[in-house]
């Protein structure tokens, strides 16, 4: 869960989220190295003066070629590795549909045979204290801990987006099309996303919330719900 005034990412809850703040810092840390360079030559260029050594090189033409080069190298190959990992699906223990509608979601588990509910967003005034005003739901996603989930997103009426920040998913609900992804939640907890994409007058009042448990306890919920 977002804190006020965090400027980093959400706590990471899932392999995928590791990776791609790892991604991030790499990737700042690649962008600090460039600015300090540039900053450094800029400050040399305005203290010195300018010789014909720094008017006419051509070594360090063949320097300032190959060098974004070299840093576009960096930057690509672990971005092209997260992206694969990112689509690539195992066999899942648990597959999840997600339906997007105007401005509710309902959540069908395939692998039982009478698991579907709908998930509204708990207005301020039924609110039990200590929740969060417009991310609490009346039916939390549960789902087994250190699980492979598929989750297979589609809407009924207009575009929508199925995203949960800490687990590192976010994927477009398109109608009349299928769209799927996957995650392992690391720990058990409670993870608050929203739909983000802009889906009409409500669209800020479509929370998402999914609940990581140990598996014993999601047999106990899941028998409940099916019964």
């Amino acid at each position: 869960m977002a804190n006020h005034s965090q400027f980093g990412f959400q706590d990471a809850s899932s392999p995928i989220m590791e990776e791609l703040v790892e991604f991030h810092d790499h990737a700042l840390m690649v962008a600090l190295a460039i600015c300090s360079l540039v900053l450094y030559l800029l400050a040399l260029m305005l203290m010195e003066k300018l010789s014909s050594n720094t008017v006419d090189a051509q070594e360090i033409e063949l320097i300032w070629t190959i060098l974004p080069a070299i840093v576009l190298i960096m930057l690509a190959l672990p971005s092209l590795q997260i992206l694969y990992m990112m689509d690539e699906i195992n066999e899942p223990d648990l597959t999840l549909k997600a339906i997007g509608h105007q401005w509710y979601w309902t959540y069908e588990y395939t692998d039982f045979k009478d698991l579907t509910f709908d998930s509204y967003m708990i207005p301020t005034t039924d609110l039990p204290p200590g929740h969060f005003r417009l991310l609490e739901v009346d039916h939390r996603v549960v789902i087994p801990m250190e699980s492979p989930i598929r989750v297979i997103v589609t809407a009924n009426d207009v575009l929508h987006a199925w995203a949960v920040p800490a687990l590192g998913v976010k994927t477009d609900a398109i109608p009349g099309r299928l769209n799927q992804t996957s995650f392992i939640t690391t720990r058990p907890g409670v993870f608050y996303g929203q739909c983000s994409e802009i889906c009409g007058a409500n669209h800020s009042y479509m929370p998402i919330v999914v609940e990581s448990t140990p598996l014993t306890h999601f047999e106990r919920w899941s028998s409940l719900m099916s019964s």
